[in-house]
């Protein structure tokens, strides 16, 4: 894929590539890289730092195992491991603050108006899918669901219910004025929809 091409190595990418290929992945897989980086490309002339940003997609998701908590700090400390001879020690300083962001999805405090503004574009890149069709939104609800297959119906429901609402809950879903006129509306249908579906 040429939007990678230099920024990670052929052997860095392919070690990606088959995490996102684990079996127990229903959402959180290449493909949902590979939309990313379709907004990634959309934006890429707005960003400060776009190899920080491409970084971040990369890997943000890169460690997934709904069963524990710290997989964007695991995440982050792939990249943090990874062998990437182009890239700056600053870039990846970068990349991974956003990807520690993902835990919360939430805007680090401590840090530039510039890498905030890439962190946001980040954030939102990240958090697309609830501004989708609601039929995409709803195959990636479902999806999700599988993933947490292990958790029984009605612990699931309560507990994404309540993930959901407090992201309806918050003054805005979105960080960036693209985020919040692209994504906004939408994704506070489909969050109430998923809600009351979930009662």
């Amino acid at each position: 894929m040429t939007a990678v091409a230099g920024i990670a190595p052929e052997d860095v990418l392919a070690d990606l590539r088959n995490r996102y290929a684990e079996p127990h992945r229903r959402y959180h897989t290449w493909a949902h890289i590979e939309a990313l980086l379709g907004w990634f490309a959309l934006r890429r002339d707005h960003l400060h730092d776009p190899v920080a940003v491409e970084l971040a997609i990369l890997f943000h998701d890169a460690v997934y195992d709904p069963a524990r908590s710290d997989n964007e700090t695991q995440s982050a400390q792939l990249l943090r491991d990874a062998d990437l001879p182009d890239v700056s020690d600053d870039m990846r300083l970068r990349a991974i603050r956003m990807i520690e962001a993902t835990a919360a999805h939430a805007l680090a405090e401590d840090c530039s108006e510039d890498d905030r503004s890439d962190m946001a574009a980040f954030l939102d890149m990240d958090l697309s899918i609830l501004g989708a069709a609601p039929a995409v939104f709803e195959g990636y609800e479902r999806a999700v669901r599988d993933e947490y297959a292990f958790v029984p119906e009605a612990l699931f429901r309560a507990a994404r219910r309540g993930i959901l609402e407090r992201f309806l809950e918050r003054p805005t879903l979105y960080f960036s004025d693209w985020g919040r006129e692209r994504f906004e509306a939408r994704a506070r249908s489909n969050l109430a929809a998923s809600i009351a579906a979930l009662r």
